[in-house]
């Protein structure tokens, strides 16, 4: 079996211990995976093309996730939008800058405030869930759990098209994290919509791996 074979079957087997439940991590350095990545980031060598517009393209998309849920927190009130913008979003955003800083890139998030981009089209999008979300709570909700969709399918593209690439680790690892948080966003958006009687429909991956998600307990992510 190729490296990244082997790679990607390690982390199809976590994925699933992760979507069925998961305890608390050790603590010491040979099972931390925050211990694990440190160490291989001064490893870490320049990405292929595809890969590096990849990287800079998930920065931007999980800074429009954090921006669209802070202005929809601010719209509704809702706690859940803010939680996950401030402790997860924001977090995942940092990410992806350690990944950039380490390999010398120049970060396509010129400005932290809110609604700018260097993308256009994450900034189009970021006014098309905006202007969504504000017609409504139920609407707003429906935003997020699109924008956690959508995260979890690029994310899936991002760690198969960095396993067939340079396949490094750190990459891999960031990539496998985020789409961790992710999920565990999904289950808070649709736990609030079905909460209140309603069925959710997929928007982006199929419903049965949706509802595989939502039915299943959320996962501890590696941080």
């Amino acid at each position: 079996m190729k490296p990244f074979e082997e790679l990607r079957s390690l982390l199809l087997v976590g994925s699933i211990i992760l979507l069925t439940g998961c305890g608390g991590g050790a603590s010491n350095a040979a099972t931390n995976p925050t211990s694990t990545l440190t160490a291989s980031l001064a490893t870490l060598a320049a990405l292929t093309p595809a890969e590096t517009g990849t990287l800079l393209f998930v920065r931007e998309e999980e800074k429009m996730a954090r921006d669209v849920y802070l202005t929809l927190y601010d719209r509704w009130g809702l706690q859940v939008f803010q939680n996950i913008a401030l402790r997860s979003e924001q977090q995942h955003m940092d990410s992806i800058k350690l990944l950039i800083d380490n390999l010398g890139l120049a970060d396509p998030v010129v400005s932290d405030a809110v609604g700018s981009f260097t993308n256009p089209d994450i900034a189009a999008l970021y006014a098309q869930l905006v202007n969504r979300g504000l017609v409504s709570l139920d609407e707003a909700l429906a935003v997020g759990s699109f924008i956690e969709e959508f995260d979890i399918n690029d994310l899936q593209e991002a760690i198969d098209e960095a396993m067939d690439g340079t396949n490094q680790l750190p990459v891999i690892q960031i990539y496998t994290n985020l789409m961790c948080g992710s999920r565990n966003h999904l289950r808070a958006f649709v736990g609030q919509i079905e909460s209140t009687g309603d069925n959710y429909v997929a928007q982006v991956i199929d419903q049965q791996t949706v509802d595989l998600i939502a039915d299943s307990s959320p996962e501890q992510c590696a941080q």
